[in-house]
């Protein structure tokens, strides 16, 4: 999708630049800006987006078409299942996640897409395909859709809406305000678009400072942290090592294709394949970037619950894995 970016960065880096392709400094500034003008481009684009649907189907309609049905779980299921079509790594997904959260969606049922998002796509399938076989890459696809569903559920059940900042409610209560105001004016659609636009761009001033923060932090970690930095920790195929490779992951931010070859070293080092899959799952599904880009939408106390439920989610899989591959 954002192949012109890549090769428009890379010309900008590499060539109008000059700096050499193996300059630490160089991978850093073409991921910073890579991902900085590509999780934009998406926030404007979602966040305009959700705002149309809002102005014609109200959050407390959609709050309560999800809610107050008896789905038996299928909301959870179709949330993974989108989040595994979608080609994004874990801070390009969260533009969604805003965008979901600002429709009204439910909690619970926004946590299983953005889980599944990073973990599982088209491109993760292929060189999984290539690199490890099938089976493996069955078991992987499925323990990642099934991952954001069960943590979806989890992190559902405990009704954390509360603990989303007040600059969400302020969100929703604006998205009401704006549904009573294009329900009793009867607004054109130009007048529509006008007011949705001028949304847009308050919202994205306002998590700015954030997306910059996160990418920044992603950046460093991109481009000075060696790929071998920590196999020494996660080797020995203790049964602790599941969770160190975990927690080890967590500082690290890349999307599923930059780490798919680092575990295929991994593996060939002899590190258990389960280990080196939740390593990758942290990861690819959990990062610091994320974390505060998340920042905006959630506190700080659900963001740990948030991390804590996927990383337990992530360490059962490791040990799933080791047992079954």
């Amino acid at each position: 999708m954002f192949d012109w970016l890549e090769r428009l960065t890379d010309q900008l880096i590499y060539f109008l630049l000059g700096f050499s392709r193996d300059d630490k400094l160089a991978a850093a500034l073409n991921f910073f800006i890579y991902d900085s003008v590509k999780i934009l481009i998406l926030l404007t684009i979602i966040i305009f987006f959700m705002g149309i649907i809002n102005s014609y189907f109200p959050i407390e309609r959609i709050r309560n078409f999800l809610t107050a049905r008896k789905l038996y779980g299928l909301e959870y299921i179709l949330a993974s299942m989108f989040g595994a079509v979608t080609p994004f790594c874990s801070c390009s997904s969260v533009p969604l996640f805003i965008g979901f959260v600002k429709g009204g969606i439910p909690l619970g049922v926004t946590f299983a897409f953005l889980v599944t998002s990073p973990l599982v796509n088209e491109v993760a399938v292929a060189m999984f395909l290539g690199l490890f076989g099938f089976k493996v890459t069955a078991v992987y696809v499925t323990a990642g859709i099934l991952l954001g569903i069960a943590s979806g559920v989890i992190l559902g059940k405990l009704k954390l809406e509360y603990l989303l900042t007040d600059w969400v409610k302020e969100i929703w209560k604006k998205s009401e305000a704006d549904k009573t105001k294009f329900s009793s004016e009867k607004l054109k659609i130009k007048e529509r678009l006008h007011i949705i636009w001028d949304d847009t761009k308050t919202i994205l001033k306002s998590v700015i400072v954030y997306v910059i923060a996160g990418i920044a932090i992603g950046a460093v970690m991109h481009g000075y942290i060696p790929e071998g930095f920590f196999t020494e920790y996660i080797g020995s195929g203790s049964w602790y090592t599941v969770p160190i490779a975990v927690i080890l992951g967590i500082p690290m931010y890349a999307n599923a294709a930059g780490v798919i070859p680092v575990i295929q070293v991994f593996i060939a080092k002899g590190i258990p394949i389960g280990t080196s899959l939740a390593f990758m799952m942290s990861v690819v599904g959990l990062s610091l970037p994320e974390a505060i880009l998340l920042k905006k939408v959630m506190t700080i106390k659900l963001i740990f619950i948030f991390f804590g439920v996927v990383g337990f989610c992530i360490i059962i899989s490791g040990y799933l894995f080791n047992y079954t591959l």
